[in-house]
């Protein structure tokens, strides 16, 4: 587990607080395999790590079960749930359908002020990559992706892809140390972001869809180099 999960906000001493902020380490560090497929979780120790009681611990389980990362067995206890394939597939395809319709609006919608805050994005992601930093990457690949549909008027488009797209969020960030993965990623950010400064629809989309379908690219590699990561579908 990183350090990043040893400390929690301390400034938010509200049991809400302390539950949010555990939900979002618990989760974050599943996505990103911290904590690993089918690894069982000690309410104790995580209470422990995180420096809150077992309350909000348990309460941040519960709620990660819900969005299907974490499962509680009877008399055994809560285990880091495998990946899906079917609920990846699931998650890009609503992603796709989402995104893909708001990156045209985006297109005909984007001010001058929006492309520069696309660009900005763009270069923090090249900073991220040429420092090897995949976390800075990942939060600065969603912040690329938000601000897509924040610029097409439809912000809450992303919010609901996300609701969904856990499993698929394992993936993505499971393949930024691939090879060639992050300098790929970002020329197909800039490639959406020429489209979107050419304001040309079409364009946009196409981009778009050929950068998601990349995102799973990886897929396979990530597999079968760790296939106890993966429920065996």
């Amino acid at each position: 587990m990183s350090e990043a999960l040893l400390t929690i906000d301390r400034s938010d001493r509200s049991q809400g607080g302390a539950r949010l902020r555990a939900y979002a380490l618990l989760r974050d560090a599943i996505v990103a395999a911290e904590l690993e497929p089918g690894q069982r979780l000690s309410e104790n120790e995580l209470a422990a790590r995180l420096g809150v009681s077992r309350t909000p611990v348990r309460e941040a389980l519960l709620r990660l079960s819900d969005d299907g990362l974490v499962v509680v067995v009877p008399q055994l206890g809560s285990f880091v749930t495998r990946i899906h394939l079917r609920a990846v597939e699931d998650a890009h395809f609503v992603r796709e359908s989402l995104e893909c319709a708001a990156v045209r609006l985006a297109a005909e919608r984007a001010t001058a002020a929006d492309i520069a805050a696309l660009d900005a994005l763009l270069a923090g992601q090249r900073d991220a990559g040429a420092r090897g930093s995949f976390d800075a990457f990942y939060a600065l690949d969603d912040a690329f992706h938000s601000a897509l549909c924040d610029i097409s008027g439809h912000g809450g488009a992303w919010e609901v892809s996300q609701r969904v797209n856990h499993h698929l969020n394992r993936v993505r960030r499971l393949s930024l140390p691939e090879p060639h993965y992050l300098p790929e990623m970002i020329d197909d950010h800039a490639g959406v972001v020429a489209a979107v400064r050419g304001h040309d629809p079409a364009a946009a989309e196409d981009a778009l869809r050929a950068h998601l379908a990349h995102t799973l690219s990886g897929l396979p590699g990530i597999r079968g180099r760790n296939p106890e990561f993966f429920d065996q579908e």
